[in-house]
């Protein structure tokens, strides 16, 4: 039952090259897009270059689609859903990869800035579950949009261009430690205590100085208002717009190779981009399949699927009943036969198997670097609780699909029983009767800053996504 070690398909040369180069890619992509809305913005952007075309333009002029067109949705600038329809009517069901593009991190509350001590602040709240100790000490940016009350979007993106400053959270000096040091892991750092340090200089205290926003004797808090100046000038904003803000702290820098055989890759937000980004390139592979192929990218998956672009809304299913009736087969019972007869792999990170931490894994049930795409076909947690099960004939279907294919894959489970566990969207889109299944690559450091990623991994998982895309119902 033990798999093969991927890389052995690929000796060096052209073969090794082919997944150097589409590593290469997702890294440059997780580099740039660190939030939802940047994942959003530049993937419309290179599904109109492949030919993809605005659904909503399409319902605009009255279009009508057939067979090829290649069209895709926007859900609030932070969820994409791209359909290549097929020779089939959707109601004889779609092939779905859907994957999330939201990451753990850091938001800036509604009112964030504040002085104390001489140092600028910005109060935050952590996103998703993480270990709030890994998050002090790095060098942090800010990513995100500031929304105007005249309308204006100002892009937001201090920390990763060259020359720019980083922010930063404080930790205790190892010297006055001790009382810290005896804490239990989840309270070494608290959620509260997570604020960046963003300025000390105050500002000018000159009653002549020509740039004084307000006479000095009115500034109280010295260091906020020469923070306010600086931001009034580069972005043309006011205190009072951080209420309409989604400001995200993100690691700062670029996804690097790691490894001496530049075999992996370490990088924010392989949980889910790095399931993403190999479903997408999947989509834009697709011609005229048999079956309407799908890429279903969503938000908010981190903290449970909720909201307006999260999976537990009705984006998707509203989206596939325009795209039927832009086709002319759209009917109520129709859009639930589309639902009911499609299948999906959800494309989602399993947890790599750790040598450092092998106790809470068993090794016959574990995923492992290079061995190439994850199935987990259940996930939950403690008794499989909140897992979607997937059915025996189902698995059966999808090994056929990747021998087939050549395609490397394996088996897994998110840890021992009594461990814990996680969650996917797998369980949402079941909820239509939708054959799914868990299926992504295998990550170290899950939910980390910086997490890693094999390489050949993320190659399989785009070979596995091509096959399942191009199989007939």
């Amino acid at each position: 039952m033990e798999r093969m070690n991927a890389w052995e398909k690929y000796p060096e040369g052209k073969k090794r090259d082919e997944v150097y180069t589409f590593a290469e890619g997702y890294r440059k992509f997780i580099s740039e897009c660190k939030t939802e809305r940047e994942c959003v913005s530049a993937l419309a952007a290179e599904a109109e270059k492949a030919g993809f075309k605005s659904l909503e333009k399409i319902i605009e002029k009255g279009k009508k689609l057939k067979a090829g067109d290649k069209v895709y949705a926007n859900n609030m600038g932070k969820g994409l859903a791209l359909f290549v329809l097929g020779k089939k009517d959707l109601e004889y069901g779609m092939n779905i990869l859907g994957a999330h593009i939201d990451s753990p991190r850091m938001d800036l509350k509604q009112d964030p800035l504040y002085e104390d001590s001489d140092f600028a602040m910005l109060d935050t709240h952590y996103y998703g579950g993480i270990k709030k100790y890994q998050w002090v000490t790095l060098p942090l940016a800010l990513h995100g949009v500031i929304a105007k009350k005249d309308g204006t979007l100002v892009q937001v993106n201090i920390g990763d261009k060259p020359g720019d400053p980083v922010f930063g959270v404080s930790d205790l000096l190892v010297h006055l430690s001790g009382e810290q040091l005896e804490k239990k892991a989840a309270k070494v750092i608290e959620g509260e205590n997570l604020d960046l340090i963003i300025g000390s200089i105050p500002a000018s205290e000159k009653k002549d100085d020509k740039e004084a926003t307000q006479p000095a004797e009115a500034v109280r808090e010295k260091v906020k208002a020469n923070i306010m100046k600086i931001l009034e000038k580069e972005y043309g904003i006011e205190e009072e717009d951080f209420l309409s803000a989604e400001i995200e702290v993100v690691p700062a820098g670029d996804a690097r190779d790691y490894g001496f055989d530049r075999s992996m890759i370490m990088g924010y937000g392989h949980d889910d981009r790095v399931c993403a980004y190999p479903s997408f390139m999947a989509i834009l592979a697709m011609e005229k399949p048999e079956i309407t192929s799908v890429c279903l990218l969503v938000d908010k998956e981190e903290i449970g699927s909720v909201g307006a672009s999260g999976m537990q809304s009705r984006f998707f299913e509203n989206t596939v009943a325009e795209v039927m009736n832009a086709a002319g087969t759209y009917s109520e019972l129709a859009l639930r036969r589309a639902l009911k007869n499609s299948s999906v792999l959800s494309s989602d990170v399993s947890a790599a198997f750790d040598p450092n931490f092998p106790s809470v894994m068993t090794k016959r049930n574990a995923a492992y670097f290079g061995r190439g795409l994850v199935f987990n076909k259940y996930t939950g947690s403690r008794g499989k609780s909140g897992s979607n099960d997937a059915n025996a004939e189902y698995v059966g279907e999808l090994r056929a699909i990747m021998d087939k294919n050549e395609v490397a894959f394996q088996t897994a489970e998110l840890g021992k029983v009594d461990q814990g566990g996680g969650g996917t969207i797998a369980y949402i889109l079941a909820n239509y009767g939708m054959k799914v299944i868990d299926s992504g690559v295998a990550v170290l450091n899950m939910h980390a800053p910086w997490e890693i990623i094999s390489k050949v991994d993320l190659y399989e998982a785009y070979r596995g996504y091509v096959a399942f895309l191009n199989e007939q119902a």
